[in-house]
């Protein structure tokens, strides 16, 4: 049987990881090992980079205009089959819809079919085929043709709808760079940035490759996560601020320990502030896209739960470690680094008992103010330097 002692207790729990999370000690080597973790987000940035260049987007209707039809799944020979759909829309067109898709679950299931613009009289021919073919049955249970509906959009302002998208995006990139010139220093924002950039391209280069259709709520759902990214990072840089204030005038520590002490005191905070965040993001994907069956519930939750993941992640292991790169460039950090370095080799010499030279003292530079006399007790008064008159 396998005796605990209080000591061997207190040891396991100060190997335990989530003793290590919870106290924040600096336990966790994430500055020491960013090298491992820039190859790694880099090959995941390639990825989506890649995605996106020979992928590309599936965008929704309000982007590229064109023409919708949807009805129910289920007709008067039971569920409905979207290659019996694909066949009537092309019996009635004369080519192929661009996409057929069933979306939703259960009872909500719906089919959607999206097409370029069609005039009114194929809408017309359109419906009344798929409506032949398939006979999709209203709430009475009974074949209707009302229940197919059909919505266009023009091209035109599909362009408007991706012109003010990005817009909103540049603007919202610019006052994001604004506001931590101000509240930040300099490579503080520049390590926020790059990360809030690698958010974007990680959340549409998953969304290129899962193949959900790009639609506004998709990009209200991109501003969201990128506005929870940049809060997760700040929330970083706060501590790693606090934590290296008047650093250089000490010895403890170096820049890249005292950042990554930081990191350590609020991974447990991000960690929570994520957990938290994406349960209701859950809630949307599950309830409200799988068995709810609405389409823009599941644009919006897909998207948000991309991007809070990401938003975690950079500002973990991209945005502190890439600042504590940058600050290294700069000479007095390095030079710091090195006092300390020099420092603990003189305390583990003197450890082991080695001789150890002391520090020259300085020399009193020319000019320099010399010491004053100790002032004379009270009571006592001063000689006169000649001799008295008789």
């Amino acid at each position: 049987m396998k005796v605990t002692t209080p000591d061997t207790e207190g040891a396991q729990k100060r190997e335990s990881v989530f003793h290590r999370l919870y106290t924040g000690t600096g336990a966790f080597d994430i500055i020491g090992k960013r090298s491992r973790w820039y190859i790694a987000l880099g090959l995941l940035v390639l990825v989506c980079i890649g995605a996106i260049g020979f992928k590309g987007f599936n965008l929704g209707i309000d982007f590229e205009g064109g023409t919708k039809i949807s009805m129910p799944a289920v007709g008067a020979q039971g569920p409905i089959e979207t290659d019996a759909v694909q066949s009537a829309f092309s019996d009635a067109i004369g080519h192929p819809a661009e996409t057929v898709q069933v979306v939703g679950a259960g009872g909500n299931q719906s089919i959607q079919v999206r097409s370029s613009s069609l005039t009114v009289d194929q809408v017309i021919e359109v419906k009344q085929e798929i409506f032949n073919q398939t006979q999709p049955l209203d709430g009475t249970g009974k074949p209707s043709q009302q229940v197919i509906s059909d919505s266009a959009v023009s091209g035109t302002w599909g362009e408007e709808i991706t012109t003010q998208a990005l817009l909103a995006l540049g603007v919202f990139l610019v006052l994001v760079t604004i506001f931590l010139a101000f509240y930040f220093e300099r490579w503080m924002a520049v390590a926020a940035l790059v990360a809030l950039l690698h958010d974007v391209v990680v959340t549409a280069g998953i969304y290129s490759l899962v193949g959900f259709e790009v639609t506004p709520s998709t990009v209200i759902g991109l501003l969201t996560i990128l506005g929870f990214s940049l809060y997760d990072t700040v929330v970083v840089f706060d501590k790693v601020k606090e934590n290296t204030r008047g650093l250089l005038s000490m010895t403890r520590r170096t820049y890249p320990e005292a950042a990554n002490l930081a990191v350590n005191q609020t991974l447990m905070r991000s960690i929570n502030t994520s957990v938290i965040a994406l349960l209701p993001v859950l809630g949307l994907l599950v309830v409200g896209a799988g068995l709810l069956g609405v389409g823009v519930l599941r644009d919006l939750a897909l998207v948000q739960m991309v991007g809070m993941i990401a938003g975690v992640i950079s500002s973990i292991y991209l945005a502190t470690p890439l600042l504590v790169d940058l600050k290294m460039r700069e000479s007095k950090y390095r030079s710091h680094a090195k006092k300390v370095e020099q420092r603990r080799a003189k305390s583990a010499a003197r450890e082991a008992g080695e001789d150890v030279p002391e520090e020259p003292k300085r020399p009193v530079t020319a000019g320099a103010t010399r010491q004053q006399p100790a002032a004379r007790p009270a009571g006592k008064a001063a000689r006169p330097s000649g001799k008295r008159r008789r």
